[in-house]
């Protein structure tokens, strides 16, 4: 019987694993999460979402800085817990932390493993052009995600899909697929699946570089750049040597494709109804939802009319 949960996790994502535990009856003693952080230009400390619910939950919460500090294994040993689950947390637990639990200690990751191990595998999942993704609920062991599979559950992928959206709905499955689990753990029925190392790929940690667009890739490729670093670090290039993020945009399809003579990658060969239409290193690409910088985001149609840029105007 499982009577005391220690969970562990950090962003939005872990906090409706969280809900569901504490609204469904769970008994969640403690909540470990990351510390406060500096956030935003004014560098105002900003508290991690799972501490922000847990605290009006009346959960005690707990924000070692690493795990393998003096007293963080102390700390959390001191709940006794039958359980320990893990969703989004930040840190690699340590050996003597996985053995703690009766249960061991299982996390909800946002990916179908042993596809995309690691911290990214939303927004990987969209910049790879994946028609599906979904959840595993996975026994953890001392390996990067590499422990045995309990559940897991799979929904398809918007062509429209972003990192935004699909955070999303796997926040809301991997939630509802813990509660599914947790049942079967405690009455020793759920099926361990050993993972295929074989077939394990890697979604590595986003980092800010990664918005800049390339424009002589492909226009299917800098889609999928928009859409998979939305929100962040987003996808981004310049105009007259000032940054402009580029929030959305639509690969330029059917007979008005070939309307336009080839361009160099980057420059602006028509404008239409949605906005300013970019020549790519392979078809192109109209830019649909835009933010310049220091202003706030906005319908690329609306950017246009203060931007008095036009035809030829070379981005990036």
């Amino acid at each position: 019987m499982i009577e005391r949960i220690v969970f562990m996790g950090t962003p939005d994502l872990a906090v409706r694993v969280l809900t569901a535990l504490s609204e469904n009856g769970y008994p969640v003693t403690l909540a470990v999460t990351q510390p406060d952080r500096q956030k935003g230009r004014g560098r105002s400390v900003v508290m991690p979402p799972v501490k922000e619910y847990a605290l009006q939950r009346g959960i005690p919460v707990f924000q070692p800085e690493r795990l393998r500090q003096d007293g963080a294994f102390e700390r959390i040993a001191q709940e006794a817990p039958d359980l320990i689950v893990v969703a989004a947390f930040g840190q690699i637990l340590p050996k003597n932390l996985l053995e703690l639990p009766k249960y061991g200690c299982i996390n909800v990751h946002a990916s179908l493993l042993p596809a995309y191990r690691g911290a990214a595998p939303i927004q990987r999942a969209v910049l790879d052009g994946q028609k599906e993704s979904g959840v595993t609920i996975m026994q953890m062991d001392a390996g990067l995600d590499t422990g045995d599979i309990l559940t897991q559950a799979r929904i398809p992928l918007d062509d429209r899909e972003t990192a935004d959206s699909l955070y999303e709905k796997l926040a809301d499955l991997g939630a509802k697929l813990l509660l599914e689990t947790i049942p079967q753990i405690e009455a020793g029925t759920v099926t361990r699946t050993v993972q295929n190392d074989a077939e394990a790929t890697y979604a590595a940690m986003l980092h800010s570089e990664m918005g800049e667009i390339d424009w002589s890739r492909s226009a299917q490729e800098i889609d999928r750049q928009i859409r998979g670093l939305n929100s962040w670090p987003c996808a981004r290039t310049s105009v007259d040597g000032r940054r402009l993020k580029v929030w959305a945009a639509l690969p330029v399809t059917g007979e008005s494709a070939g309307e336009t003579e080839p361009a160099p990658a980057g420059t602006i060969v028509r404008i239409d109804r949605q906005g300013p239409v970019v020549q790519t290193g392979d078809g192109l690409l109209v830019l649909t939802e835009v933010q310049p910088e220091g202003k706030k985001r906005m319908p690329a149609d609306a950017y246009l009319r203060g931007a008095r840029i036009g035809t030829g105007a070379v981005l990036g």
